[in-house]
């Protein structure tokens, strides 16, 4: 069975639990880190795990609301840590005493009863990689930072019945809000952060391969609303606004079957 959980998801933190369970064995990947210690602790606690638990945390990219404590954790609790090199050249090579697992796009790596895939993705990083995860059976999709939806991008998430896609922006709210013009470009750039038109014509192509349940994440709270979101990708899966959950910087969300 493959479940997730968001533990946090915003400009102040990312992480996203991934675990997988064959027999009475379960798999824990910490799909980023962008949380102080404490905060990745009590999070931990209150998703029913102790940090000791996780079985290898992945880097997405080197921003530090990705990045956090992995460093820290992963040498108190001799966890692997897995990310592109140029990740690693980003973030300017810390020692990480043997745990680091370097990555390229498309090659597979087996984590217990866990297959997850990076995949390259168009974001203002170094070598950004975000996963497609699979226990054999479903898949799940974790696509937190892009500026926009490339044909290959789609074509690492075809098939996935689950999905957490960054729903950043409301296009209209960014375009008035108050950011000066040069973020405003950014972020809504090729390698910024996704609309969430853009997010809702990317569920509307998924749906025909599997699709079936998409989590908002990352969206800002200057420039977006729960609900616009929810209604966007809610219209492009045929589904209600409720159907669509939001990933959140306090909670994230509760534990999920993919």
């Amino acid at each position: 069975m493959l479940r997730f959980k968001s533990l946090a998801s915003g400009s102040s933190g990312n992480a996203t639990l991934v675990q997988a369970r064959s027999g009475g064995r379960a798999t824990h990947l910490l799909v980023d880190c962008g949380l102080g210690i404490r905060n990745l602790t009590k999070r931990l606690g209150a998703a029913g795990l102790l940090a000791d638990q996780i079985d290898a945390i992945f880097i997405t990219h080197e921003h530090g609301d990705h990045v956090g404590c992995a460093r820290a954790v992963a040498l108190r609790e001799r966890i692997p840590v897995y990310m592109s090199a140029g990740t690693y050249a980003a973030i300017e090579e810390p020692d990480f005493d043997g745990l680091l697992r370097l990555v390229r796009d498309g090659e597979p790596i087996e984590l217990g009863a866990l297959q997850f895939t990076p995949f390259a993705v168009p974001h203002d990083a170094r070598e950004p990689l975000h996963l497609r995860c699979t226990d054999g059976a479903t898949r799940l999709g974790v696509v937190t930072d892009l500026g926009y939806v490339t044909a290959d991008v789609l074509q690492n998430l075809a098939g996935c019945r689950s999905l957490v896609l960054e729903c950043n922006h409301d296009e209209d709210l960014l375009s008035s809000g108050p950011y000066p013009w040069f973020l405003k470009r950014r972020i809504g750039g090729h390698r910024g952060h996704l609309a969430n038109g853009a997010a809702a014509m990317a569920a509307r192509w998924l749906a025909s391969t599997g699709l079936q349940q998409v989590v908002a994440a990352h969206l800002s709270k200057q420039n977006n609303r729960p609900e616009l979101a929810q209604a966007a990708v809610a219209d492009a899966m045929g589904c209600g606004a409720s159907d669509v959950l939001v990933a959140d910087e306090a909670t994230g969300t509760g534990w999920l079957t993919a």
